[in-house]
C-alpha cells in the first residue's frame, strides 16, 4: 500500500476527496439500486449492481492513474484532430442512438462486443474545454481579433453545441457556460462575449422556433425540456412532478441524522434513484448531516482546483485545470438542486457518487489530466529544491576547499617563520 501511495503523484488533496467521494458511493448505490433489482424479471438481488459499480470506480481510478503519468501538454497537440473525431461521434448517436430503459435514443450509443453504454456529449465537453484552453493559451501573446476569434474559437464551439443541443439541453447550456467562464478567465474581450452570449440566445431560439415547426425533421428533444420549464414555473402538472414530489419526500424523512443506510423507504418508488436523484437518497438515509457532507467534499475539491489552477506555472496548465474541474463540481451543484427542486429536472448525474460506467470513467479521466497539470509543478518545484540542494552541497565544498588552502598558507607561514628567524624579523 505504502508503495501504491508513493507512486500516486499530483495533488494529495485532489486525490484524497475524489477516493473520499467514491468510497461514500458504495451503500448509497448499494442501497438505491434496490428498484433496479425487481424491475423486468430481475431477481431483487442487489449485490450485482455494487459489485458493477466497483469495477466501474476501479476502472475509473487505473484511469486516473494512467492518465496522470502523460504530461499535459500533449493534450494540447491532440485537442483539435479530437474534435473533429467528437463531431462524428455526436452525429452518429444523434441519428443513430439506442434506447435505454427508455431514455431517449439520441442521447446514447451501445459500444459493440462489450455491451456498455456511452453518452458522446460527456467526451465532447471535456475535448471542447481543452481545445479552448488551448487557444486561449495559444493567443495570449497575440493581438486577438473578434473576426479570428469567430472563426478560429467559436465556430468550433457552437459546431459542437449544436450536435448536443437536440438531445440534451442541460448539457448545451453548462458546456456553453463554462466556456463562457473559460474564456472570462483567460481575459478574452468582455465586448466580444456580450456578442457572442446575444448570437447564442438567437440561435437558440432560431433551432426551437424550428424544432416546434418540423418536429419530425430531425431528432430532438425540445418539447421535453419546454414542458419541463414549464412545469417548474407553474402549478401545472407533469411527468417530473412524481419524481420531485418523491425526491421532496425521501429529503423530508431523512431530518438531521437519517434513517440509516440501506433503510431508504422512497428508492422503491423514486425513478433513477440509484444516479439522477441518488442525493435524496443519501439525505433520506444518511440525514441532513450526509447532505451537507457531500456538499463539503466537492467544495473542498473544487478549492484543491482553485488552488492547483494558482499553482501552474503555465496559462494552458491553469484553463485546463479550471476547464475541466469546474464544471465537475459544477455539476454536482446542479444534480443537487433538481433533487431539491432548486432547478427544473435537468438528468445531470452526481459525478463519482451516481452509478454509471462511462459517465464516471469521463470523469476520472478529466480529473487524470488535472492531477499531471498538479504533477508537472511538483516535478518543477522538486527540480527547484533539487537545484538548491546541489548549489548548497557545491558551495560547501568550495568553502571547505577554500579553508583547507588557507591552513596551507598559514602553517607554510609559520613555518617559514621558524627555520628563518631574520626574515620573521625583517617582515616585523
Amino acid at each position: 500500500m505504502k508503495k501504491l501511495i508513493s507512486n500516486l503523484k499530483g495533488d494529495k488533496g485532489i486525490w484524497s476527496f475524489v477516493a473520499l467521494l467514491a468510497l461514500l458511493s458504495f451503500m448509497p448505490v448499494f442501497s438505491a439500486s434496490s428498484n433496479l433489482a425487481y424491475i423486468g424479471k430481475g431477481d431483487g438481488n442487489t449485490l450485482g449492481y455494487l459489485v458493477k459499480h466497483i469495477v466501474h470506480i476501479a476502472i475509473g481510478f487505473t484511469i486516473i492513474f494512467m492518465v496522470h503519468k502523460v504530461p499535459y501538454h500533449y493534450f494540447k497537440a491532440i485537442a483539435k484532430g479530437s474534435l473533429y473525431f467528437v463531431w462524428l461521434l455526436l452525429a452518429f448517436t444523434l441519428f443513430k442512438g439506442t434506447v435505454i430503459a427508455g431514455a431517449n435514443a439520441s442521447r446514447w450509443i451501445q459500444i459493440p462486443f462489450i455491451g456498455v453504454t456511452f453518452q458522446p456529449s460527456t467526451l465532447a465537453s471535456m475535448v471542447l474545454f481543452i481545445f479552448v484552453a488551448r487557444f486561449l493559451s495559444k493567443k495570449r501573446t497575440e493581438l486577438l481579433t473578434f473576426k479570428a476569434s469567430v472563426w478560429e474559437l467559436w465556430l468550433p464551439v457552437f459546431i459542437t453545441l449544436i450536435f448536443i443541443l437536440p438531445a440534451n439541453f442541460s448539457t448545451t447550456a453548462l458546456i456553453f457556460s463554462m466556456v463562457l467562464m473559460l474564456v472570462f478567465i483567460g481575459k478574452y474581450p468582455l465586448k466580444y462575449m456580450g456578442i457572442v452570449i446575444g448570437s447564442g440566445v438567437v440561435m437558440l431560439a432560431f433551432f426551437m422556433i424550428i424544432a416546434k415547426t418540423f418536429p419530425d425533421a430531425f431528432p430532438n428533444r425540445v418539447d421535453t425540456w419546454i414542458s419541463r420549464v414549464e412545469n417548474f414555473t407553474s402549478d401545472k402538472p407533469g411527468e417530473d412532478d412524481y419524481q420531485i414530489e418523491k425526491a421532496k419526500i425521501a429529503i423530508a424523512s431523512g431530518k438531521l441524522y437519517g434513517l440509516g443506510p440501506g433503510k431508504s423507504v422512497q428508492k422503491n418508488f423514486l425513478p433513477q434513484s440509484s444516479s439522477d436523484f441518488i442525493y435524496a437518497i443519501i439525505i433520506e438515509e444518511y440525514g441532513l448531516v450526509g447532505g451537507v457532507g457531500v456538499i463539503v467534499l466537492y467544495l473542498l475539491l473544487l478549492f484543491r482546483f482553485v488552488v492547483a489552477s494558482h499553482k501552474a506555472n503555465t496559462l494552458f496548465g491553469k484553463l485546463l485545470v479550471v476547464g475541466l474541474g469546474f464544471p465537475m463540481v459544477f455539476q454536482a451543484m446542479v444534480n443537487m438542486a433538481v433533487a431539491v427542486e432548486l432547478l427544473p429536472v435537468t438528468g445531470q448525474t452526481l459525478p463519482l457518487i451516481s452509478s454509471g460506467g462511462s459517465s464516471i470513467w469521463m470523469t476520472c479521466f478529466a480529473l487524470g489530466i488535472i492531477i499531471s497539470v498538479t504533477k508537472k509543478e511538483e516535478e518543477i518545484a522538486e527540480e527547484k529544491k533539487d537545484a538548491a540542494k546541489r548549489e548548497e552541497a557545491l558551495q560547501k565544498l568550495i568553502d571547505r576547499e577554500l579553508d583547507e588552502e588557507y591552513e596551507l598558507v598559514q602553517d607554510y607561514s609559520i613555518e617559514d617563520k621558524a627555520t628563518n628567524p631574520m626574515k620573521a624579523v625583517f617582515n616585523k
